[in-house]
């Protein structure tokens, strides 16, 4: 399908739940726009939710007749958009496990907007912090925006924008020697930068494996791991969510 409007998306919380943040980068008829909204407490899932339902419910986009990708870090989005959704609203927004949905409310809002496009709009996946350009540029516009940073939002023409980046110093970064390991084996010594856990179709994170180990122990078919970056919690949440759905 041939895009005329592409949009990047992304959500972030400090702390998980805790304060959170969505950005966006919209491109469309030759101008790139950002944009930004934080709120004093979410999750990471609901910014990442968020961040799609603003640009898909903004009149501009519903305005358009035009084609729309939209691209997210994010598997619980993009599986859940593409797929799951269609189950929930089916089973009465009942998941598999006999659980109700989390972030319900969302979720009904985005699937009228599917509805709303139709075939015009592809949702599609993005590795996160893997370096690319546009998706570390939404990263910090979430973190900003959860942190309550005040935000100078670009709005110009999509000739400017990589130059614009450049200068404010996003760049398509070098990934990280924990991501680039990924796959590999780690050494059990070396730090971690948190602990995700899985426990009664709930996901955790702990910034110790004391807290961790509390939590897990003694728990019937409790998962959980050592992650060695931020980007590896995040990827590993978005795995955990989707086996609790």
């Amino acid at each position: 399908m041939k895009s005329d409007i592409v949009i990047y998306t992304d959500g972030s919380s400090r702390g998980n739940p805790g304060p959170g943040g969505w950005g966006a980068i919209v491109f469309a008829g030759g101008y790139a726009m950002e944009i930004a909204g934080g709120v004093k407490r979410a999750t990471n899932n609901q910014m990442e939710l968020e961040a799609v339902l603003q640009v898909l419910s903004d009149s501009g986009t519903k305005g358009s007749k035009e084609n729309i990708v939209v691209y997210s870090d994010s598997a619980y989005v993009v599986n859940g958009l593409n797929s799951w959704i269609y189950g929930w609203a089916k089973n009465g927004w009942i998941t598999k496990q006999k659980t109700p949905v989390e972030n319900k409310e969302i979720w009904m809002k985005l699937l009228e907007l599917l509805k709303y496009y139709g075939d015009r709009l592809e949702l599609k996946k993005i590795s996160g912090h893997s370096g690319e350009l546009y998706n570390e540029r939404c990263d910090e516009l979430a973190v900003d925006a959860a942190l309550g940073k005040k935000q100078n939002l670009f709005k110009c023409k999509v000739a400017d924008y990589d130059k614009y980046l450049d200068i404010i110093g996003t760049t398509a970064k070098t990934v990280s020697s924990a991501v680039r390991r990924k796959g590999g084996k780690k050494s059990s010594s070396e730090k971690a930068f948190s602990y995700v856990s899985m426990v009664g179709g709930k996901v955790h994170v702990d910034k110790s494996w004391a807290e961790c180990e509390k939590r897990v122990k003694g728990k019937k078919g409790a998962k959980y791991k050592k992650v060695f970056s931020k980007g590896e919690e995040i990827e590993l949440v978005g795995e955990y969510s989707l086996i609790s759905l």
